[in-house]
């Protein structure tokens, strides 16, 4: 009886500290902004530090840093941007918030930002945002934090601060200033959709930065130089989820998602020299 007993207790022990250490795990991941371990999740490396967001927050992340690349501003637009949404939603576009606050950026209808359908679209708060940092004054070289406080006026005006580190990441990927530095590992993407793809990139970037053909269930993307053509394979992987996108090709350089694992880019070589871009999407599959 004492032996069952002592068992009986050590299983519960067990079961506590497990019940501790998942607690702790999720409360790491609410507070940094991150998925867990175990989540479809999406990297950024750059600079020797890695960031991790989810698919959802990979698709606005891209949003941001290439509405920055289409407005001609320099990375560190995109890392004010980053620092600020994630504070303020987690790179989310929520549909509540303090107040009237909604959106990626927690614009606030009453306060001039847009009408509520507007400020829910994302492309359309990023653009607002960007107007406003435009208007600061040294924005190119004040400090992130002090920057990000001057467009959204918070009542916490040192919280964009802790988020600088992951934005600069995320920026430097996203913006094509590091190249082969994104992947995302989704174990169910959505269904391939080459079009839908297509229409986000337009979108994102303009038909004044790239040129998309559609050949069966590949896109062909041609961009004006080296780095937009990062800037284009990195935003689409970072909406792998959504597009169901299966391979890149930037040159030398080549990206096969996989449903288990974070894949690495493969290839040697100068990454500046391609100006092309390759997504490669899944065909039917054979009868």
């Amino acid at each position: 009886m004492k032996r069952a007993r002592a068992a009986l207790w050590a299983v519960l022990g067990i079961a506590v500290v497990l019940a501790l250490v998942a607690g702790g795990v999720a409360l790491w991941a609410n507070y940094n902004k991150a998925p867990l371990p175990i989540d479809d999740r999406c990297s950024a490396t750059a600079g020797g530090r890695t960031t991790t967001v989810d698919p959802e927050q990979a698709r606005n992340a891209a949003i941001i840093a290439g509405v920055s690349v289409k407005r001609g501003l320099v990375p560190r637009a995109a890392s004010i941007a980053l620092a600020t949404a994630y504070q303020e939603s987690g790179i989310r576009n929520l549909d509540y918030g303090h107040a009237d606050s909604l959106g990626l950026f927690q614009q606030r209808p009453s306060k001039g930002w847009g009408t509520e359908a507007q400020i829910m679209d994302p492309w359309y708060s990023t653009r607002s945002f960007y107007r406003e940092m435009e208007k600061v004054k040294g924005w190119q070289t004040k400090d992130i934090n002090d920057v990000a406080q001057a467009v959204q006026r918070s009542a916490y005006p040192e919280a964009y601060r802790r988020h600088v580190p992951n934005a600069r990441t995320l920026a430097s990927s996203l913006t094509g200033e590091t190249p082969a530095s994104f992947t995302c590992m989704v174990n169910a993407p959505k269904p391939a959709d080459p079009d839908g793809m297509k229409d986000f990139l337009v979108k994102t970037l303009g038909t004044e930065f790239i040129k998309v053909a559609r050949t069966d269930s590949a896109l062909t993307v041609t961009t004006d130089n080296p780095v937009q053509a990062w800037v284009v394979a990195h935003l689409a992987i970072a909406n792998t989820a959504s597009y169901g996108l299966a391979s890149v090709q930037v040159g030398p350089y080549s990206w096969t998602h996989s449903p288990t694992s974070l894949a690495q880019w493969v290839g040697t070589g100068p990454t500046d020299t391609a100006s092309e871009v390759k997504l490669v999407f899944p065909g039917p599959t054979p009868r």
